[in-house]
């Protein structure tokens, strides 16, 4: 059976939006808002009166709504990237947060693109346990869907719509954590939330907030991208570039009058079919890898084309630089092209004998029902900014959804995945928050 979808009226969000009380602080010559403590009375009242059948995120003295409830909600913000406009979804959670006690910083990049990075306060004498996330999603393709993608409706034990794996699903969690946290005595260190908006298209989120240099220095990192609440060390780098050549058009009759860009883009492109990086593997990452993704050329088909361009998405392990590696791509392809970077995201690892890393792989042990292996993941997280935004912590990649959902039509992730991965963010900050 489908359970009965509560609907978020986006129009009142925007009106919690309107009327919270803000005071304005300014870092450089960036604009930052820091929302108040508390909703007015009347905006409480009125989402009470929305949804007078649910527990209200936002009165302190209802229960906490549930990491699973908190997913369905979020899922329920369209905020495909591009354009992703995460605003809504950001004063939804920056409500939930600072109703609980959190101090809570919004960071505006974009037209309604919010980045949030929540703090709630502990005693003192070490350093911050920070958790991260995105609030963005990628299109829903070109496949139709079985179910509504916004929706957030649960069939069988598994909440589907787009982000549910990727990774709203995460954000819930660690939110749904740091809500219980917050009503209890504070530990000795502080607990920042750090919500992001843009991952999907290159973390520019996480490096709007790195450039603003307003993040912590953090003594460990979980960021809650979908490993099926396994433990996993680290990713590869993503290099993205676009390559041109330029040529002379001419009418197709005549060839012979132009320059054909489609041939020197061609010739480039089979050349890196044979192209090696040349450097030893990562033991635990590989090797980096490249891959042509696209290529356009031409206009109409009876003209000579007097340009070409194609996309190559390279892969990077840590140790490998990408100007190195943009450099050897130059000399090797020759003068025919231009290399442009579209996208630039670093590799992140930690060592696995990491003291914090030891502690949670044995924290991790009994859930999983052996001891946690070392391992990587595929793609690239919001790590690749904020480890080092926060001082290089040792870092773990840690989140409910199935990594192999990701980007797929029927996404979904299993509530018990979600609710398991709540405890276990409750698990971890609870043990680093020990004096």
């Amino acid at each position: 059976m489908i359970d009965g979808a509560f609907q978020i009226t986006t129009d009142w969000w925007s009106a919690c939006a309107r009327q919270m009380l803000l005071k304005t602080r300014t870092i450089e010559d960036k604009q930052v808002t820091r929302t108040a403590k508390r909703l007015p009375a009347d905006l409480i009242s009125a989402k009470n009166s929305i949804a007078s059948d649910r527990i209200s995120p936002l009165d302190s003295s209802m229960s906490i709504p549930s990491a699973t409830d908190i997913t369905r909600d979020l899922v329920r913000f369209n905020t495909i990237n591009p354009p992703g406009h995460e605003k809504l979804c950001s004063d939804y959670l920056g409500a939930l947060l600072l109703d609980a006690g959190f101090e809570v910083d919004s960071y505006q990049y974009g037209d309604e693109r919010i980045s949030l990075v929540a703090r709630l306060a502990g005693t003192g004498g070490k350093k911050p346990i920070c958790f991260g996330g995105h609030t963005d999603v990628v299109p829903l393709g070109n496949q139709a869907w079985s179910v509504e993608p916004f929706a957030g409706d649960i069939v069988d034990g598994r909440i589907y719509g787009r982000g549910t794996c990727d990774m709203k699903s995460g954000v819930a969690a660690f939110v749904h954590m740091g809500l219980r946290l917050a009503a209890e005595p504070r530990g000795a260190a502080d607990i920042v939330l750090v919500m992001v908006a843009g991952e999907e298209t290159g973390c520019d989120g996480s490096k709007h907030l790195q450039d603003l240099g307003v993040l912590p220095e953090a003594g460990a990192m979980v960021i809650a991208e979908p490993t099926s609440n396994y433990p996993v060390l680290g990713h590869r780098g993503a290099l993205w570039l676009n390559v041109t050549a330029h040529g002379k058009t001419a009418h197709g009759s005549m060839p012979q009058l132009g320059d054909n860009a489609v041939y020197k883009a061609a010739r480039a492109v089979s050349k890196l079919e044979n192209f090696g990086f040349n450097v030893p593997p990562d033991s635990l990452l590989g090797s980096t890898t490249h891959n042509v993704g696209t290529f356009h050329g031409g206009i109409n088909i009876n003209s000579v084309p007097d340009r070409a361009s194609f996309t190559i998405d390279i892969r990077s392990i840590p140790g490998h630089r990408h100007d190195e590696i943009i450099a050897d791509l130059a000399r090797y392809l020759g003068g025919d092209v231009e290399i442009e970077t579209v996208v630039d995201v670093a590799p992140v690892l930690t060592k696995a004998d990491d003291p914090w890393v030891r502690d949670v792989f044995e924290l991790m042990t009994p859930r999983l029902g052996t001891a946690p292996e070392p391992r990587g993941a595929p793609y690239f997280t919001d790590a690749s900014a904020l480890t080092p935004a926060c001082g290089n912590p040792p870092t773990l990649i840690l989140g409910p959804g199935d990594m192999a959902l990701a980007h797929q039509t029927d996404e979904y992730c299993d509530v018990a995945m979600i609710e398991d991965a709540a405890e276990i963010y409750e698990t971890i900050a609870r043990r680093w928050c020990e004096a």
